[in-house]
């Protein structure tokens, strides 16, 4: 384990010492599932999911007994019904840093544990406004940004989750159609567990000056992982993800990107590389790098796309 100042409040690990945590688990993943489960431009294997995802499952499966346990302590004080409370893990990161391999891994993991605890995923895409509206408000070029959100839905999403409201309908978002889809809705029905991927799930917003108690998205989850990468990576990797994408996803004739593909190389790259300069990267250094910090577990990126180096928040 990496030493650092004690005035650092995480533990760091390299790739090989956080694979020792996994502590004799057995994997129940195949390379079959790995090859289902990651997106279209993450290379990760069955090995880097066994050495990192193998013993955060197991990580994770003494968070969700210690607050359940929290929460069976508080009904019994309060001699109020003990219902289940959903444990919330978030996810954030860049826009192609791997959240959704990670989110769905993790999903599979978790739900394989020897309870077999209902594991739900949602992606807070689904909290975008629509496209009318973020044209309406002249903010169609901000798309990812704090702003772009619904955060009034979503904050009521996650406080029906935790108060066990069922069912609660979460709308659904199409990178295909790049909006979201009117009358589509995912029900989620009193989950064991809920992973909540997104940019800015951990971003906590502006305190009133007048000291009223507000909520924000980040105070319903309970156990936070941000993925970390070089930002020059980073850029790489989302030219590479939209060139595959150009040769097909986008030559669906319903997609909303369908012009990209006719483009020849140079200008589908000239494009790319206008957007990741003036929407992705602004919004990853002004909103979604500055919550790192916030994380109880960092998992940092190397250039090839896998994790290097694992740090865990002190408790």
């Amino acid at each position: 384990m990496v030493r650092r100042s004690v005035a650092d409040p995480y533990r760091t690990f390299s790739k090989a010492e956080w694979s020792l945590l996994r502590n004799g688990q057995p994997m129940t993943l195949d390379a079959a599932d790995i090859e289902r489960l990651r997106s279209l431009s993450d290379p990760i294997s069955l090995a880097e999911a066994e050495e990192i995802y193998l013993p955060l499952s197991r990580l994770l499966s003494y968070y969700v007994e210690a607050i359940q346990g929290l929460h069976r302590v508080s009904s019994r004080f309060l001699r109020s019904p003990d219902a289940k409370v959903p444990f919330i893990i978030g996810v954030a990161g860049s826009v192609a840093v791997g959240k959704s391999t990670t989110a769905r891994i993790l999903q599979a993991l978790l739900s394989r544990w020897p309870s077999n605890p209902k594991v739900d995923l949602i992606t807070t895409d689904g909290f975008l406004y629509p496209n009318k509206v973020l044209e309406e408000r002249g903010i169609m070029g901000r798309k990812g940004f704090p702003e772009s959100y619904d955060r009034t839905r979503l904050i009521n999403f996650l406080s029906d989750i935790k108060s066990g409201k069922v069912p609660v309908k979460v709308p659904v978002y199409s990178h295909l159609v790049y909006d979201v889809v009117e009358g589509e809705e995912i029900i989620v029905d009193r989950p064991d567990i809920l992973i909540v991927e997104g940019l800015n799930i951990l971003q906590p917003g502006e305190l009133p000056a007048n000291g009223d108690p507000i909520l924000f998205a980040s105070d319903f989850i309970d156990f936070s992982i941000y993925i970390d990468a070089d930002v020059d990576d980073l850029r790489d990797w989302y030219l590479t993800r939209f060139f595959r994408l150009r040769e097909t996803a986008f030559r669906d004739p319903t997609s909303f990107f369908r012009k990209f593909a006719e483009l020849s190389e140079s200008e589908a790259g000239e494009f790319g590389r206008n957007v990741w300069e003036t929407i992705n990267l602004p919004n990853l250094l002004e909103n979604v790098l500055p919550t790192r910090g916030r994380a109880d577990l960092i998992l940092t990126k190397g250039k090839d796309h896998r994790v290097e180096e694992v740090r865990l928040r002190r408790l």
